[in-house]
């Protein structure tokens, strides 16, 4: 609830806490970290290639399947819309009688 002078000076009056009666605990404060230490640019090459080698890389048969199957997904959504936009044109036309 927004609050103005003359609230303030009737709260004070009636001696009214504002808020909720038992207020939230307050939150821990967070460490402080040490700052990295900033890698060079041979060592962030040497970072980048160890993380790629950790990657699993999907095989061409996975790939195919999923790529097949957004084809069906769009191509099932694509119908969907197309059946509602037809429906929602056809009912707007009895509606509106055009």
């Amino acid at each position: 609830m927004a609050s103005n002078e003359a609230t303030k000076k009737v709260d004070l009056v009636r001696g009214a806490a504002r808020g909720p009666a038992n207020p939230p605990p307050a939150r821990p404060a967070t460490p402080n970290r040490a700052p990295q230490k900033r890698a060079t640019p041979g060592e962030f090459i040497a970072q980048v290639r160890d993380e790629a080698r950790k990657v699993t890389w999907p095989t061409r048969r996975e790939t195919t399947i999923t790529t097949i199957m957004v084809f069906v997904m769009v191509v099932a959504a694509s119908l969907f819309f197309t059946v509602v936009d037809q429906a929602l044109r056809f009912l707007v036309g009895l509606i509106l009688g055009v």
